[in-house]
């Protein structure tokens, strides 16, 4: 059965919205777990589209959480939302850190369910303020000073409230249920696991995530995209025992020492024979003052691997690591996984028809060969659960030139790559719908 058309002037007009609003949530971002603003905004407009919505924890497992920022961060973040605009009726769903929404829109025939998957955090950059960066130079800029929205995130939000848009005004002509699903804290690991344990994609026949940029350079779609690594995320906290550093070294335990011992010992684990492995040490914070020996000191760390078995051996032995320069300076040390991600292969045959159905999206190079990813995704873990449960799942990218790598303070895209990207998404998911 063959999909029907779109209708060009409402792709347009969608786009418009996408946009504007794409640079609405760039100078309003918000870190995972706190994304209360954006989230009410997008439950806010599903509803006025007409779908049906579910938020908070209908659609998050409130145990399966992890790395939750502390209560007083919450809060403010919670009031700041409510200052700026957020759409004060489904605040309350949200509250305590329940940041994620799936809206759902039902066809006029039967079919399969089709769900498209896109993020919503930003991170904690501080962002370029020079005139050389377009949305300082275009007034669209972050306004949180250190949070940006610096891996796109704010324009896939965009764009899945764009798809929905064009979707609804073809309700009659949808076959199957579209599920919107629109996932917090994908950084770090923390936000795709207490969604896929409250059953959002437990029904779910196609499933599509998208990510805009990543190297792929502007109006290329590529659907097929495999090689994430799995992760871990680690909180450590080195405690010992302040001393005057000048008068009674001795009875200092020093912290700060023991970090930086654990720092050396991280980055010198001998890799694993059976693939890809990755440690990295993104922060480290210690000490009061020159003469003083720290008592504490915290790290912020991470550990990556080809497959789970890499992972868990990097955990182990970081782990290890860490313990041992701890008790070599007699501290204590408390280490907090913060974060995980798993692995997931994007479905060859879901992909062909992906890229068949947007084969006539004009001005667009399709590039169906298997893409090779870089870093860890979130989103893997709603694609293993798809997956297993017999059904299929991409990781699509939507190519962007970028004027800056992702997670950098000049990260930006190209925002004429946003109305192809509403169209071939429309297309993608009107086709599996009819079982084109």
């Amino acid at each position: 059965m063959t999909a029907p058309d779109l209708d060009a002037a409402a792709c347009a007009a969608a786009a418009t919205r996408a946009i504007a609003l794409r640079r609405d949530l760039h100078k309003h971002p918000e870190l995972g777990l706190t994304e209360f603003r954006t989230a009410s905004l997008a439950a806010q407009r599903l509803r006025d589209l007409g779908l049906g919505v579910q938020l908070g924890r209908e659609v998050m497992d409130s145990a399966s959480r992890v790395g939750l920022p502390p209560e007083a961060v919450i809060e403010h973040a919670y009031r700041r939302a409510e200052a700026e605009g957020a759409a004060a009726e489904f605040l309350p769903a949200l509250a305590g850190g329940h940041t994620a929404v799936v809206g759902t829109l039902v066809g006029a025939a039967p079919g399969p369910v089709v769900a498209l998957r896109v993020d919503m955090d930003a991170l904690p950059i501080l962002e370029d303020d020079t005139q050389a960066h377009l949305p300082k130079r275009e007034g669209f800029a972050s306004i949180h000073p250190g949070v940006m929205h610096s891996c796109a995130h704010d324009a896939h939000t965009a764009i899945g409230l764009a798809v929905a848009e064009v979707l609804s005004g073809m309700k009659d002509q949808l076959a199957g249920t579209v599920k919107f699903i629109f996932q917090p804290a994908e950084e770090g690991g923390r936000g795709a696991l207490p969604m896929v344990k409250a059953g959002v994609v437990d029904d779910v026949d196609h499933f599509i995530a998208i990510h805009l940029g990543t190297g792929v350079p502007s109006r290329t779609f590529r659907p097929d995209v495999f090689g994430h690594l799995a992760s871990a995320k680690l909180d450590v906290t080195f405690r010992g025992q302040a001393a005057h550093a000048g008068g009674n070294p001795q009875e200092g335990r020093n912290a700060l020492l023991g970090a930086a011992t654990a720092v050396l010992g991280l980055y010198g684990i001998s890799r694993h024979r059976a693939g890809r492995s990755r440690v990295n040490v993104g922060t480290l914070r210690a000490g009061s003052g020159r003469n003083v020996i720290a008592d504490e000191a915290v790290m912020q760390m991470e550990v990556r691997g080809e497959n789970a078995e890499i992972t868990d051996y990097m955990l182990q032995r970081a782990e290890a690591v860490l313990r041992g320069a701890a008790a070599a300076q007699e501290l204590e040390v408390d280490i907090r996984l913060v974060g995980r991600t798993t692995t997931a292969e994007s479905d060859a045959a879901l992909a062909a028809r992906v890229a068949q159905a947007v084969a006539d999206t004009a001005g667009i190079a399709i590039d169906p060969a298997p893409h090779h990813a870089g870093g860890s995704e979130d989103a893997t873990y709603f694609m293993r659960r798809v997956q297993e449960r017999g059904g299929q799942a991409i990781y699509a990218v939507i190519g962007s030139d970028l004027p800056s790598g992702h997670h950098t303070p000049q990260f930006d895209i190209d925002e004429g790559d946003i109305p192809w990207a509403i169209e071939a998404l429309a297309k993608s998911v009107l086709a599996l719908g009819r079982g084109r």
